[in-house]
């Protein structure tokens, strides 16, 4: 039976990443580089909090709210709300470390553009199937996560139409205990991650590599429902218009992971790191 479910789940996946993948929209032309340059690299503040609420044996409610500011001119560092995600999803826990999710995002872009003339404000929308596995490694559990996304983008210009893109991530974490052996309440973890992001669509055949984000990131485990992390991230990646401009950005992130279960079971640390 769990098998027939896991087939079932699997083949609406792939239809859907066949649609989409088939899928695209015009765009404005391409702009091809003579020239490959960095940008000077922009401060970014993330606040985000990654909820796993258990409605089912196996299946989950993954419920993910970030509010990310970026630096402007007049207000450098911490800058000034940029988005706002709305991420959700239902999730499938396949075994104790491996599961599936499919759901969709609403983002709220604010343009921090300061001398624009455009609008402030335009929505994003998104559909997002993801796919984690974890394995254990002595006293650490390592991690590899599969997301794609399905996104429609628009510009803040006035009447500017929507651009269709996918995107192709891959993320690799180590989550490390130590003042422990086990991540357990009370430990506190350092976990470095490496995540790629590459795109495809119209809009961006001259530049595919959106983005490739390094950071490390130090947690406590509260309870066993709770936990709370921080950490740093480099990132760059092409301009979607200008290939050959590479954007840059050092971002300090700050995550509450919660996870509530209101069955009537035993309380215990999830198996899986099912996060952000």
């Amino acid at each position: 039976m769990r098998k027939g479910k896991l087939n079932f789940f699997g083949c609406i996946l792939s239809l859907l990443a066949i649609v989409f993948v088939a899928y695209g929209q015009e765009s404005e032309p391409i702009v091809l580089p003579e020239n490959s340059k960095y940008k000077e690299p922009v401060s970014k503040v993330w606040f985000n909090t990654y909820g796993n609420i258990r409605i089912g044996k196996r299946f989950f409610w993954d419920a993910q709210t970030h509010f990310r500011f970026e630096e402007t001119e007049n207000t450098p560092f911490i800058g000034q709300i940029a988005q706002i995600y709305n991420r959700h999803a239902i999730g499938y826990i396949y075994d104790k470390k491996t599961n599936f999710s499919l759901g969709g995002v609403v983002r709220v872009n604010f343009n921090t553009d300061e001398e624009s003339t455009d609008r402030n404000v335009v929505p994003e929308w998104r559909i997002w199937h993801q796919y984690q596995f974890a394995m254990p490694l002595y006293s650490a559990m390592l991690y590899h996560r599969i997301r794609i996304e399905h996104r429609w983008t628009q510009g803040f210009a006035e009447n500017s139409e929507y651009i269709f893109r996918n995107r192709w991530r891959y993320m690799f974490r180590a989550k490390i205990p130590l003042n422990d052996t086990q991540l357990k309440p009370k430990t506190y973890y350092i976990s470095p991650e490496a995540e790629l992001i590459m795109q495809s669509g119209k809009a961006v055949v001259a530049s595919p590599m959106e983005d490739l984000r390094l950071t490390t990131t130090l947690g406590y485990i509260a309870t066993p429902r709770l936990t709370f992390a921080a950490g740093i991230m480099y990132s760059q990646g092409q301009d979607r218009v200008f290939a050959g401009d590479y954007k840059q950005g050092w971002t300090l992130r700050f995550h509450m992971y919660f996870s509530p279960d209101f069955r009537r079971i035993k309380n215990k640390l999830p198996e899986i790191h099912m996060t952000d």
